[in-house]
C-alpha cells in the first residue's frame, strides 16, 4: 500500500524538451540532441505546475529525492519508479575546516557519499531510469568513469532488469568490484572515458540496443535533472534559504549547472528568497583534466578537449558536454573556477577527513583543494556562507592515498611497549 506521504503526484510538470542552443522544442521522448542545430536538450516545465508546489507538500514527502517529485520530470507514481530511494544526505557543519582554509562564515559539506551506492549518481540514475521505464525501455546502460556504473548496475539489480555498463579499462579497482558485484554485464574499454562515451553514442543507434536506455545518452535530459535534487536539499536543510556561495566538482559540468537551476526554480516559484546579492557558483577540476577551468581562465567559452591524466578519475571527461554552460553559470553568478594537482588533492582528502570526519573520494579532494585556492586567491568571500559538495565515498579510491596514511605506531602487545611509544602520556 502506498503511504500518504508518498502518494503519487497526479502528473509530471515536464512539458517538452527544449534545445539549450537554439530554443527549439520537441515532445518528451528519448532524445538528447536538437534536430535543428544538434545542441543539447533539457527539460522544460509548465510554470503553473511548478508554482503549485509548497514547502508543506515537500516536507510531508518521503525521506529521499522523491519528496521533490512535483519538481522532477519523472517518478510521480511510486509504483513506476526505478530507484534506490537516494537523497536527504547529510549537510555537515564544518567549522574546523572553515578555520583551516580561512573562512569566517559558516561552511557546510553536502556529503553525498551517504547515498545507496555512495555517490551522487544515485540521484540522476533514479530519475533517468524512472523516465526510461515510462518510455518503454527494458534494459539499462551507461558510459561511466565509475560511480555511474555502480549506480546503474545496482538500480537494474533492484528492478530485476538487465544492465550493460561501459567503463575505461584503467578504472580504480574499487569501482570495478562495486559494479561487477551486481551481476550485470560490465564492459571494460581499452581507452579513455571519451572513447567509451563515443562508443555508447554509436551503440544507442543500433537495432541491437533499441530497447536500451543509456542514462547519459538517449535519456540524458531526464538524467541531468536528477542533479537538481542536491540544490533543493541544500536549500531545505538550511531552513529554506540558499547559501551565498557553493563550490562544486566538474566532470561534464552538468552538476554545477543543475544546482544553479534548482536554486533558480526555488526562487521563481516562491519557496525561497535569493540571498542579498544573489548566489555565486564556483567550479573545481583536477589539473589532470581541466578543460572547463582552462577555458574560463583564457577568457573563452570554447572548450578545447584534453587527454585526461591524474588520480581524480571520476572527473576525467576530456571533452565535457556541458562545459560552455558551466562557464556561463559561473560567469553569470560572479563565481570562478580553479583546479588542483594530485598532491593537492591527496592533501585535501586528508584535511577534509581530519576536520569533518568525511572521507571523500578524489573528486571531494578536488573540491576542497580548490576551496582553499579560491579563499587564498580572494575569489571566494571568507565572510559569506559557503557549501562545498562531496560527491563520492573515499573507500572507492583507496589507492589514491594508501601510500600517505597508515599506523602511527607499531608496538609489541605489552604495557611496557605502549609506555615506551608514548601512548600513556
Amino acid at each position: 500500500m502506498t503511504s500518504i506521504v508518498d502518494a503519487p503526484v497526479s502528473t509530471s510538470p515536464a512539458r517538452a524538451l527544449v534545445c539549450r542552443g537554439c530554443g527549439a522544442e520537441f515532445p518528451l521522448a528519448a532524445q538528447h540532441a536538437c534536430y535543428e542545430c544538434f545542441g543539447p536538450l533539457e527539460i522544460a516545465y509548465d510554470p503553473a505546475a511548478l508554482a503549485g508546489v509548497t514547502r508543506a507538500q515537500i516536507e510531508a514527502g518521503p525521506q529521499n529525492i522523491w519528496r521533490y517529485a512535483a519538481l522532477l520530470p519523472a517518478g510521480q507514481d511510486p509504483a513506476q519508479r526505478v530507484t534506490l530511494d537516494p537523497g536527504l544526505t547529510p549537510l555537515v557543519s564544518a567549522p574546523a575546516l572553515a578555520a583551516a582554509v580561512g573562512l569566517r562564515a559558516p561552511l557546510w559539506v553536502k556529503d553525498d557519499s551517504a547515498n545507496p551506492t555512495h555517490s551522487f549518481k544515485d540521484r540522476v540514475v533514479s530519475v533517468a531510469l524512472s523516465a526510461a521505464r515510462g518510455l518503454g525501455f527494458t534494459r539499462f546502460a551507461c558510459a561511466s568513469t565509475g560511480n555511474l556504473a555502480n549506480s546503474v548496475a545496482a538500480h537494474a539489480a533492484r528492478a530485476g532488469a538487465p544492465s550493460v555498463v561501459f567503463i575505461p579499462g584503467d578504472l580504480e579497482q574499487g569501482k570495478v568490484v562495486t559494479t561487477a558485484v551486481y551481476g550485470g554485464q560490465l564492459v571494460a574499454i581499452d581507452g579513455s572515458y571519451d572513447d567509451v562515451n563515443r562508443l555508447c553514442s554509436e551503440l544507442v543507434e543500433t537495432e541491437e540496443f533499441e530497447d536500451t536506455a543509456f542514462v547519459n545518452v538517449n535519456v540524458r535530459p531526464y538524467y541531468a535533472e536528477g542533479s537538481k535534487t542536491l540544490g533543493y536539499e541544500v536549500a531545505e536543510q538550511l531552513g529554506w534559504r540558499i547559501p551565498a556561495q557553493v563550490v562544486i566538482p566538474m566532470a561534464s559540468g552538468e552538476l554545477l549547472t543543475k544546482v544553479d537551476k534548482a536554486f533558480t526554480e526555488l526562487v521563481e516559484i516562491g519557496l525561497v528568497e535569493a540571498p542579498a546579492g544573489g548566489w555565486k557558483v564556483f567550479g573545481a577540476q583536477s589539473a589532470g583534466c581541466n578543460p572547463i577551468a582552462t577555458a574560463l581562465h583564457n577568457g573563452t567559452d570554447t572548450i578545447t578537449p584534453v587527454k585526461p591524466t591524474g588520480i581524480a578519475k571520476s572527473l576525467n571527461i576530456g571533452d565535457p558536454a556541458a562545459g560552455a554552460y558551466a562557464i556561463e553559470t559561473v560567469t553569470r553568478t560572479g563565481g570562478w573556477m580553479d583546479y588542483a594537482d594530485d598532491d593537492e588533492i591527496r592533501a585535501a582528502i586528508g584535511l577534509l577527513a581530519r576536520t569533518t570526519g568525511v572521507f571523500a573520494e578524489t573528486a571531494g579532494g578536488v573540491t576542497v583543494a580548490v576551496l582553499q585556492k579560491l579563499v587564498a586567491g580572494g575569489r571566494l568571500d571568507p565572510d559569506a556562507e559557503t557549501v562545498v559538495f562531496n560527491t563520492g565515498e573515499g573507500l572507492k579510491t583507496l589507492d589514491a592515498i594508501a601510500a600517505q596514511v597508515g599506523p602511527t605506531h607499531r608496538i609489541k602487545p605489552s604495557l611496557r611497549a605502549a609506555r615506551e611509544a608514548g601512548l600513556l602520556g
